[in-house]
């Protein structure tokens, strides 16, 4: 059921997009896995009421064998040309124990063996089509085509793909860049979220680099293109998350070399158990019963319900909780991760600037209230991040905002209105004085020095105060990367496109100490190849799509859910819905929880399988005890298995993550 990411082809011609990256998501039902597995498991459930309730055969006995066609005829096939390659499929060899089962009357065992199997390949093959859909969406973000501009001064209108490195563009407010580039004339606000992550759009102008997929602000750009469309950072994102998900084969080589072997074995066994009394004169009906009955107590159904049951229940309690798993091979390898990189924006922090810091200056005569009405009145008209944190946090306070007159707003400088009779201009203060006082420029280091972004506030013409704007630490996020470092014994590292004098401010409150800052998406993916070379087995924990790369390629990836891109959230091996980053150690702990329960399962299985086999080898087995053996086992497995469903196993596990 292996399955590998294929990038469909996508048409450049659609008219470009704005936001987050498209919803492109293949239907369930879509997947011909998903209804065949979807149609086997309604068989199989309409024709299990009536068995146990004592039914004539003539009305479950169909339904049985058209869930044994449904789910099975698939792998069985898929098997079959296996052999033409000399493999034994362990899909096939699954088929083959079904049926041997239903030609012994346990119908009922080898439905449920379909299902099972029909129903892991479904979700495979979701998750891969899911991911596929995503990529092909990101594309989206990058324009299809540009505005260049000739040497004679005119405008052509082209497809990005025919830009060249040295043409010049012309990217206009609102509009979206359409190459990677460097900018040779104009001033913008630029967010290129996308791209480094950080919460706030950031001020360009000559000789800085842009990036292809950001949106620009209210300025108009004139961009030198640097970069041919096929090498920007945007396409790159794609094939990196294209290469690492396709790295996450289901099946790994070791996982394989058992199944083989033990398919073989299974097969050798079933047919020496058949021919050998035969070859001594035994009956063929006693022979083949002994058969049967071996190929019913050795099949694996038990060592697959010893370990879906625990991983089931505790992907159910986890998204109780607000944490979907996608897969109970995710649930797992939570489990195993001893390393942790978490992104900044929107990960660590709440991903909306706010006001922290309101300093009014000695001699402006405002009081706090005053100066941040001022400011406020005058920001208000602007769409620009930090103007709304302004106007915000004066409602927050429940000032009253007089109107703004003769309102400017200058890309890259700050806004100027006037208010009550003030000119009240509002901005960075580099950029409002040239050369700035030693009492502004005193605060203004303090504030960034502490990791804030400085905003001056002038009324008329002189500096009335300064205010501090910051996007503010999540109130678990101390006590997430505590427990985070309990449970791998070593602490997380901060992984942010943001910089690092932020970066280094909100690490040391929430209490870390490996801070990686100012990185794009390629460097976050080598941060992480570079800890998993080391041997670590990584979690990332991100929310934006300059995140999915490190997310693809780690050993697990969790998103989190509430602002994060479609891209993140499809590559994420989870998602933290309702957006708790306190239930990322929960979860990490309740994996573990899981994997020591199917360890003990598969003890249980194994112990029955080994001594029903060797009865059935040793001695003579009785058909009905060999049966009520495995079916006994396998019923201990699957509720050892349930106890992760009860709410004190999210308590355990969160217990167990703080301690």
């Amino acid at each position: 059921m292996t399955s590998t990411l294929t990038p469909q082809p996508v048409d450049r011609a659609e008219p470009p997009r704005t936001g987050t990256v498209p919803r492109r998501r293949t239907r369930v039902l879509a997947l011909p896995e998903a209804r065949w597995a979807a149609a086997a498991t309604v068989f199989f459930l309409l024709a299990l009421p009536l068995q146990l309730t004592g039914a004539p055969a003539w009305t479950w006995g169909p339904l049985y064998a058209l869930s044994y066609v449904t789910g099975g005829w698939e792998p069985g096939w898929e098997g079959l040309k296996a052999l033409k390659e000399r493999t034994l499929d362990v899909d096939l060899l699954m088929v083959v124990a079904a049926l041997g089962a239903a030609s012994i009357g346990q119908v009922m065992d080898g439905a449920l063996l379909i299902v099972i199997f029909a129903t892991s390949g479904a979700l495979e093959a979701l998750a891969t089509a899911r991911t596929a859909d995503s990529v092909r969406g990101l594309l989206d973000l990058a324009p299809a085509t540009a505005t260049r501009l000739t040497p004679g001064g005119g405008e052509q209108t082209v497809a990005v793909e025919e830009l060249a490195v040295g043409d010049t563009v012309l990217v206009r407010p609102g509009e979206r860049v359409g190459a990677d580039g460097r900018v040779l004339d104009g001033a913008s606000d630029v967010d290129q979220a996308t791209i480094t992550g950080e919460p706030l759009p950031v001020a360009k102008e000559p000789g800085d680099e842009v990036f292809a997929g950001t949106l620009n602000g209210t300025g108009a750009l004139r961009v030198r293109v640097e970069r041919d469309a096929s090498d920007s950072v945007i396409a790159r994102i794609v094939r990196m998350v294209q290469e690492a998900s396709e790295t996450k084969a289901p099946t790994q080589l070791f996982i394989e070399k058992v199944e083989q072997r033990y398919s073989l074995g299974m097969v050798a066994a079933t047919l020496a158990v058949f021919l050998v009394p035969l070859a001594f004169g035994a009956q063929l009906t006693d022979s083949l019963l002994r058969a049967m009955t071996f190929m019913i107590v050795a099949s694996p159904c038990a060592v697959v319900l010893a370990t879906m049951p625990p991983l089931l229940s505790a992907i159910a309690n986890a998204g109780r909780h607000g944490v979907l798993v996608k897969s109970a091979v995710v649930m797992e390898r939570l489990g195993q991760v001893d390393a942790v990189a978490l992104d900044k924006t929107g990960t660590l922090t709440e991903g909306s600037p706010r006001v922290t810091d309101v300093r009014p200056l000695p001699g402006s005569g405002l009081d706090e209230e005053e100066l941040l009405t001022l400011a406020a009145a005058a920001e208000r008209p602007s769409e620009h991040p930090l103007a709304r944190a302004v106007v915000d946090a004066a409602r927050e306070r429940g000032l009253g905002l007089p109107d703004a007159e003769d309102f400017t707003s200058a890309p890259g400088v700050g806004v100027t209105a006037v208010v009550q009779g003030r000119t009240v201009a509002v901005g960075a203060p580099a950029r409002l004085l040239d050369g700035t006082g030693s009492t502004v420029a005193a605060v203004a280091g303090e504030l960034e020095e502490s990791g804030r972004t400085a905003v001056l506030v002038l009324v008329d013409g002189a500096p009335a105060g300064l205010l501090g704007i910051a996007d503010r630490l999540r109130p678990d996020a101390a006590a997430t990367v505590a427990a985070l470092t309990t449970l791998t014994g070593t602490a997380p590292a901060l992984l942010t496109g943001d910089n690092p004098r932020a970066a280094a401010h909100l690490a040391a409150e929430a209490g870390i100490d490996d801070v990686r800052a100012g990185l794009l998406p390629q460097d976050k993916l080598t941060a992480v190849q570079e800890m998993e070379r080391a041997g670590r087995r990584v979690l990332v924990v991100g929310d934006g799509v300059n995140d999915a790369p490190a997310l693809a390629a780690a050993h697990t990836g969790i998103a989190m859910g509430r602002a994060g891109s479609d891209l993140a959230l499809e590559t994420a091996d989870a998602v933290i819905v309702r957006d708790e980053l306190a239930a990322v150690p929960t979860t990490v702990a309740l994996s573990r929880r899981a994997r020591r329960l199917v360890v003990q399962n598969l003890v249980i299985a194994g112990v029955f399988i080994t001594g029903l086999v060797v009865w059935d080898l040793a001695g003579n087995l009785p058909l009905p005890l060999g049966v009520a053996g495995h079916e006994g086992s396998t019923v201990l497995v699957g509720l050892n298995g349930l106890r992760l469903l009860r709410e004190t196993a999210w308590q355990r596990a969160a217990a167990e993550g703080s301690d």
